[in-house]
């Protein structure tokens, strides 16, 4: 496979009133990220709720129609087709109909694959990466599963949307008598149990209530759901196909919520969550989250009456201290980190950093005195050998300096990346081969490695400075998350000054 980096990110997912939208809003997250790394997502669907299509185009996803039955082998040779076709590196496959024989095809076409699971329904794992975001995540799942294959397992990777990340850091307030319920059971309810939540509702006996509900674009039952709203002597406003989900969860008080993705973004927002069991794939979450503190699980939703689901909410409105422990747990147990090791594995397999040695000595001195290079420094005289020799021996040796080459998949050096510490400060510098200029590299190299330093240093604020008129370098560093903080001097010209902070991450 090529090792070039402006490859896009394919991303095989369904949705429909059956299956739901969890997995394509779960990729979603993902295909957020890797445009923040100055990637490009392509969605191949092969059944699609409109609503939805159109909300992932208007993100700037590309999403094309497959004439296949879904999950089947002739599905994994068009998508690997395609994928090929496009020149991509990574296909990432979220779906319970996508089983071993899926897999297999795709990695028999030269392709790496991400497979997001969550209870290990395949016969056996071929891909190179096995992603289940759940709590419940465990090794045993994966038994039959290649050498090669990689688990990432746990709530360290949810998928977090951007709409939540950008809010990392909100703190709930824990009113003494909630009053006001988010309702969230999913993209499809086929089976209508938002109908029955909402039949609960009328029985809560805390005055003042108010209550969101929020259904999805495949909904069947909106038409009835909104006369039972119109109906109702309470304050309830129904929401379809919302894209502001994070600042509902920051709204309301408690939820009710099926035991899919949802719940990760609710424990994420610290916001005390009744969780209906609607398929059997939800039992394990919601049983977890109910013995770890983090969510109520009232069981079954057949087996449960409006009546009971009205009680359950009453004793949890009334209940401050016990919704303020699940906000607690709810926060601890998912970080906001997820999205961001996750686009880690990928990157990392398509970039690879390692440190700096003697033997690196010409081929930096060649990177740095390369015209084009000198021409953005701010000193663009060339560099003498002797001069460089002493700074590079210096540069080893300071223990205040990280110094990095970036190689591609092919093992290629394609460039560096230097960082220069005070105290809990950094300095970033980067250049990438001119050879490998305009493909992308250089906003995913500082991506990959100022997380890399985050993540393994007591750094909490990386620095750059771009020399005026270098718009490429800008660009690059604003992918890679920098924001500008305004222009200063260096070494007599002026340059704009871009900052990451680690509190800042999204």
């Amino acid at each position: 496979m090529s090792g070039t980096m402006n490859q896009p990110l394919v991303i095989r997912a369904d949705a429909s009133t059956q299956i739901g939208s969890g997995h394509t809003m779960r990729c979603l997250a993902l295909a957020q990220a890797w445009q923040d790394a100055g990637g490009h997502a392509v969605f191949m669907m092969g059944m699609a709720v409109a609503a939805l299509e159109e909300r992932l185009k208007s993100e700037g996803m590309e999403v094309i129609r497959l004439s296949v039955q879904p999950g089947s082998v002739d599905d994994a040779i068009q998508t690997a087709d395609l994928a090929l076709q496009m020149g991509t590196n990574w296909v990432v496959v979220d779906g319970y109909h996508f089983g071993a024989d899926y897999q297999r095809v795709v990695k028999d076409s030269g392709l790496r694959l991400l497979f997001i699971d969550d209870n290990g329904h395949a016969e056996h794992y071929y891909a190179d990466e096995v992603l289940n975001q759940n709590i419940h995540a465990h090794e045993g799942l994966y038994a039959n599963r290649e050498p090669y294959t990689r688990l990432l397992l746990g709530t360290r990777y949810v998928l977090l949307r951007r709409e939540f990340l950008k809010g990392q850091g909100y703190k709930r307030e824990i009113p003494e008598v909630a009053r006001k319920v988010l309702v969230t059971l999913g993209g499809g309810d086929p089976d209508n149990v938002t109908f029955k939540v909402l039949q609960a509702l009328q029985q809560v006996a805390v005055d003042g209530l108010e209550a969101v509900v929020v259904v999805g674009g495949s909904d069947p039952y909106y038409e009835k759901l909104k006369s039972a709203v119109q109906d109702s002597l309470l304050s309830i406003h129904l929401e379809r196909n919302v894209i502001n989900m994070s600042d509902l969860m920051a709204w309301a008080d408690v939820a009710v919520s099926a035991g899919g993705s949802t719940c990760w973004e609710l424990a994420f927002m610290g916001l005390p969550n009744l969780v209906l069991i609607l398929a059997d794939n939800q039992r394990p979450v919601a049983e977890r989250l109910d013995t770890m503190g983090v969510a109520v699980n009232l069981g079954w939703y057949e087996d449960l009456s409006s009546a009971q689901i009205a009680q359950a909410m009453t004793r949890l409105l009334v209940a401050a201290g016990a919704r303020a422990d699940m906000t607690r747990r709810g926060e601890e147990l998912v970080d906001g980190g997820g999205v961001a090791r996750v686009l880690d594995r990928l990157v990392g397999k398509m970039l690879r950093l390692r440190q700096v040695g003697q033997g690196d000595c010409r081929l930096i001195w060649q990177w740095a005195n390369d015209p084009e290079t000198r021409a953005v420094s701010f000193s663009s005289e060339p560099i003498p050998w002797e001069q460089h020799v002493e700074w590079f021996k210096a540069k080893l040796n300071d223990p205040r300096c990280i110094f990095y080459i970036a190689m591609n998949s092919d093992g290629v050096p394609i460039g560096q990346v230097r960082y220069d510490m005070e105290g809990n400060k950094a300095v970033i510098s980067i250049s990438i081969d001119r050879k490998f200029q305009g493909k992308g590299y250089g906003s995913k190299l500082i991506w990959l490695a100022s997380r890399k330093l985050l993540d393994v240093s007591d750094i909490d604020t990386i620095y750059a400075y771009v020399k005026q008129g270098n718009e490429v370098s800008v660009g690059a560093f604003v992918k890679a998350g920098f924001g500008e903080i305004g222009t200063t001097m260096m070494r007599g010209h002026q340059a704009i000054h871009l900052v990451l902070r680690k509190d800042e991450l999204i």
